[in-house]
């Protein structure tokens, strides 16, 4: 984890519940810790307990005060809303009760029932729900998990703590895990073909997976049917960052696990499976040779594309280069000067950007948006970004923005293509940082790189509103159900990003909410329907159901004011 210091947005550090953590679980899964604070806890397992809440890419865990087991509470893949409560507890006195931060998080329960399901899904070759089990000291975990780091290349997935069983239980039994039985299966050579009665047999287990899954549906046993739990965090603390730790690391997880659904995006996440695994300062010796080789004097167009597509791509996979790209200014100085010069420097006769200078202005763009990925905790990022007063973050934002009527000829269609490729990945990019001024808003006395500080930065842009509303203008025409199709994981994604940019302006800039609600007020009001929304949004996709409470806010904004 990253340490603390003043201005941070990480909590103070406990060397005690950190040598826990790192004792008992893997590297890859240790350094996805996100956040630790203490707090009361209130569910329907613990009844005002003091405890640890201990927040990673895919779970809060709780661990007793001092810690001895680690509890996965909840995934944030059952997570429907997390939100501040404004109330005075009455199991604390005195100024405690009104220092107190009342979280509540609500989330899908864990059913009885749903155990069969998962043995079912099981048999049919289908992943668990990543949700963890209790245990002793040393913690494993059954489900998937983001990818571990292994080598620059390649990322495989590992269990959640070290392999090594605490010599204080030796017994398996005894570490109290989640046991899913194992259905019966039929053992034959794979290389040879199955006999008349593995084939009967095949056969009667098909019509049974039929059977048993009408069954099931019939019983109210999908996940659609689970019923809504709580779980309470109190925290006696004004300044404490706790709410603001869950809400990044809940938004983060529906991003990327939406995301990697995406067969390309999860391919370029992916492994290798004859990599091997590499150690952080292998990590940072080969993330220094790529920096030097992007810094060299007199690098031609080529090389630099093909140096940012691995850089990219590589911190698709690795998070602990994308911390390591926030503790240097060169690299992300250089790619804001590349920005600038290609996309406002150097524009051709008449205005135009070239083919060459979309997509090298896209990758750049796309590379900068990666490394805000679960950065969050990485005290390095703020500290770059808010140096000078915030003068790093407002190059950044300046040039990012650009005319999106650059081409108004119908028949230049490749470099219409390219020029709105550039505008998703700029939206992608805006959004990370609107994400950074929500953040910081907490942590720091001063304004730099809050979102009203953002958006006023941006004000003087000669080509803002243009881009606000190209923006707007494309989430009308997704939620119009004029084009009346399924969106991608990657268009889903895109359209939550749209719609916190919206919020935003809607929120925080009183010259962009007047200029939407001026020019757009009919088109939400007659076009934009939350039902085509849904239909658009496909249920399984983490992301579906924030999105559609982001259109209902927009929509209220706009309409009512």
């Amino acid at each position: 984890m990253a340490r603390t210091g003043s201005g941070t947005l990480l909590s103070r550090r406990n060397h005690k519940l950190d040598s826990f953590l790192k004792r008992n679980t893997e590297r890859a899964v240790y350094e996805r810790i996100r956040a630790y604070e203490p707090c009361v806890v209130v569910s329907d397992t613990f009844h005002k307990v003091y405890m640890h809440a201990v927040l990673s890419d895919e779970h809060v865990y709780l661990t007793e005060y001092p810690p001895r087991t680690l509890t996965a509470a909840v995934s944030f893949g059952r997570v429907r809303d997390i939100e501040l409560v404004k109330d005075f507890p009455d199991f604390l006195s005195g100024k405690d009760r009104e220092r107190c931060q009342h979280i509540r998080i609500i989330h899908t329960a864990e059913r009885s029932a749903g155990k069969a399901r998962d043995w079912w899904r099981r048999d049919r070759g289908e992943g668990l729900p990543p949700v963890v089990l209790l245990s002793h000291p040393t913690v494993m975990q059954t489900g998937e998990g983001y990818p571990a780091e292994s080598q620059w290349g390649t990322e495989e997935l590992c269990p959640l703590v070290k392999p090594t069983r605490s010599a204080s239980c030796p017994n398996s039994e005894t570490l109290g895990l989640l046991w899913v039985p194992q259905p019966p299966s039929l053992s034959s050579s794979p290389s040879s073909p199955p006999s008349p009665s593995e084939e009967s047999l095949t056969q009667v287990s098909r019509r049974f997976s039929s059977v048993l899954s009408r069954l099931l549906r019939r019983d109210g046993v999908t996940g659609e049917e689970e019923r809504d739990t709580e779980l309470h965090l109190y925290v006696v603390s004004e300044t404490s960052r706790l709410y603001l730790h869950l809400q990044s690391c809940w938004n983060s997880f529906i991003i990327r696990s939406t995301l990697l659904q995406d067969p390309l995006y999860r391919r370029r996440c992916s492994a290798t499976p004859d990599s091997s695994a590499i150690s952080g300062e292998r990590t940072a010796h080969l993330f220094g040779q790529l920096s030097s080789e992007l810094l060299q004097d007199g690098i031609s167009v080529e090389s630099l594309y093909m140096l940012l597509q691995e850089l990219r791509t590589a911190a698709l996979r690795y998070v602990t280069l994308r911390r390591l790209f926030w503790r240097s200014s060169e690299l992300c100085d250089f790619l804001v000067q590349t920005l600038e010069d290609c996309l406002h420097g150097c524009v051709g006769l008449g205005g135009v950007y070239t083919a060459d200078q979309l997509l090298l202005s896209t990758l750049i763009v796309q590379t900068l948006a990666v490394m805000f990925r679960e950065t969050e905790v990485e005290a390095a990022r703020v500290n770059l970004l808010s140096a000078n007063k915030g003068a790093r973050a407002s190059r950044m934002l300046l040039a990012l923005v650009c005319d999106p009527h650059t081409h108004r000829s119908e028949t230049d269609s490749e470099l219409q293509a390219l020029l709105a490729e550039y505008l998703d990945a700029a939206c992608a990019l805006l959004f990370e940082l609107l994400i950074l001024g929500y953040e910081t808003r907490w942590c720091f006395s001063d304004s730099f790189l809050s979102v009203s500080w953002t958006l006023r930065v941006l004000q003087p842009h000669p080509h803002l509103v243009a881009f606000v509303s190209y923006q707007a203008q494309q989430v009308v025409l997704v939620l119009s159900g004029l084009q009346e199709l399924v969106l991608t994981p990657v268009q889903s994604v895109l359209l939550f990003q749209r719609c916190r940019l919206l919020l935003a302006c809607l929120q925080y800039n009183s010259h962009l909410a007047q200029h939407l609600r001026s020019h757009f007020r009919e088109e939400f009001r007659y076009s934009v329907k939350p039902s085509c929304a849904g239909e658009s949004l496909p249920p399984h996709y983490p992301i579906s159901r924030p999105t559609l409470q982001l259109v209902e806010s927009i929509l209220s904004l706009i309409l009512h004011r």
